[in-house]
Order: C-alpha cells, then structure tokens, then sequence
C-alpha cells in the first residue's frame, strides 16, 4: 500500500508573515472596532498562537497603530489610485469626492471617529492619526496645486482649500455611525458644492466631471 506524500508546506518569510498580520488587524478593526481587536483574534482568524502575533507586535497597541496606518494607507489609495494618476486634477479630485460617498468607505469613516476617540487616551495612536492626518493633507493639497497650475482650479491657497474640504469631509463623516443612517438633501452635495466654491469652479462641475 502506497502513501499519497504530502505537499510540502511554503514558510512564509518574517516580511510576508508581518503584512498578513497587518492586514487582518486593519481588517477587523474595520469590522470590529479598534478597541475590539484584540491579539487573540488576529491569531485565531491566521489560525496560528497568540504568541506568533506578539512575536512581531510587542503590544497590542504596537499592534492597532500599525494596523490603522495600514488600513487608512488603503483607503486613500483607493480614493485616488495610481490609474487616475493620468487624469485631469478635475477629474481625480471628481473621482475621489464620488467615491467618498459610496458604501464601501461609511466603515473607514467609522474608523476614523474611533481612532480620533481612542487618540485622546492613547499617546502612541495619537501621533499616529497625526501623521495619516499630514499624509492625507500633502496627497489633496498636491491634487489642488496640480489643478492650479493647469488651470482647472483657481484658488490663492491650495493648503487652505484643501483644508476646508477635509473639514467638509469629516463633519460628514461624524454621521458614520448613526443608525438609521441620517441624510437630508442640504447634506446630499454638501462637500461637491464646498469644494466648487472653494476652487473657483462652477455649480455642478465636480459633481458632473467624474
């Protein structure tokens, strides 16, 4: 009788175990809470020991800090990808406010508010909030200038502009956990028509350029 030999097992290297880490604590912090993840259930979800996780992540906070850059490093590269890097400033900052208000970006607005929340008690987080906060100011702020330049946009302060859509952006997002979810029609255009105004652009440009 023959036995059937098994596949052999690929060890996955330090780098790669580290990411797959990362990125199911962005994950579940996304699903759960920052607050709710936990070590236990990183390892349970990789089906590997606790101790495989604290072996890379010292601390759970080591551990939450990590993965709400990685998760959030996600979200603005979705929000404007490299393939849109080719377009008009017009059309990816169009692109971007669009996809902002789909579904698929209510959960990173739920974890903003948690991590913002969470930063208050917790020094560590807090800087680093700060520093996805810069990230995300440089990234629009660059869009804008680029704008600008082109002509697309008309503003004597790119930084100040991008400012008052962020401000725009997070005041809507401060709604992220409100069930039912709340609208109102003076909310719908909200950050388009911020944005237009603060750009020298025309009622609808935004909204109709994506």
């Amino acid at each position: 009788m023959t036995s059937t030999p098994r596949a052999a097992r690929t060890r996955k290297t330090a780098e790669e175990r580290r990411h797959e880490i990362l990125r199911t604590a962005a994950r579940l912090a996304l699903e759960r809470g920052l607050e709710r993840t936990t070590m236990q259930q990183v390892a349970d979800e990789l089906g590997v020991r606790p101790g495989l996780i604290g072996h890379y992540f010292p601390s759970i906070d080591d551990l939450l800090c990590e993965a709400f850059a990685c998760a959030v490093t996600g979200e603005r590269e979705s929000l404007l990808p490299a393939a849109d890097a080719g377009l008009t400033p017009l059309r990816r900052l169009s692109r971007l406010l669009h996809r902002l208000n789909g579904q698929d970006f209510v959960d990173f607005g739920r974890l903003w508010l948690n991590a913002r929340h969470l930063s208050r008690y917790r020094p560590t987080l807090r800087g680093v909030v700060a520093e996805q906060e810069a990230v995300m100011r440089d990234t629009l702020t660059a869009v804008i200038e680029d704008g600008v330049r082109s002509g697309d946009f008309s503003t004597p302060d790119p930084l100040g502009a991008c400012l008052v859509i962020l401000v725009a952006i997070d005041g809507l997002g401060a709604y992220a956990n409100d069930e039912p979810h709340f609208t109102h029609p003076a909310l719908d255009a909200l950050v388009f028509t911020t944005a237009e105004r603060e750009l020298g652009l025309t009622a609808g440009m935004l909204r109709d350029a994506g």
